[in-house]
């Protein structure tokens, strides 16, 4: 079956970096588009990223343009999230999905990892 496992997360002053890791299994990553959701207390789940199933093609929230980068290695199922310059307000569990299409626009997520927490201290 489907499986997303992330890791990567942790305690970071803001200001810092992180690269959160999303290791696929049960799929042919390459068919799909994948993407990077962010839940904080209290708030409504926000689409982060998404990357198409080839990575040429990419989107982001405008809170995090410039500062992210989402990026994959189909040949090693993998797909990453690169986080510079975090802010407190980047805090949050960080989830994986898988869309149910090769693009990322107009698809909907099809797969969920369990998340990784990231936490941004001020």
């Amino acid at each position: 079956q489907v499986q997303l496992v992330e890791s990567g997360g942790g305690l970071v002053q803001a200001g810092g970096s992180l690269r959160l890791s999303c290791a696929a299994s049960g799929i042919i990553l390459s068919h799909y588009a994948m993407g990077w959701y962010r839940q904080a207390p209290g708030q409504q789940r926000e689409l982060v990223a998404s990357i198409s199933n080839g990575g040429a093609s990419t989107d982001y929230a405008a809170s995090v343009k410039g500062r992210f980068t989402i990026s994959r290695d189909n040949a090693q199922n993998m797909v990453y999230l690169q986080m510079s310059s975090l802010k407190p307000e980047d805090t949050g569990v960080y989830l994986c999905f898988r869309y149910d299409t090769g693009g990322w626009y107009g698809g909907r997520p099809a797969y969920w990892g369990q998340g990784t927490q990231v936490t941004v201290s001020s």
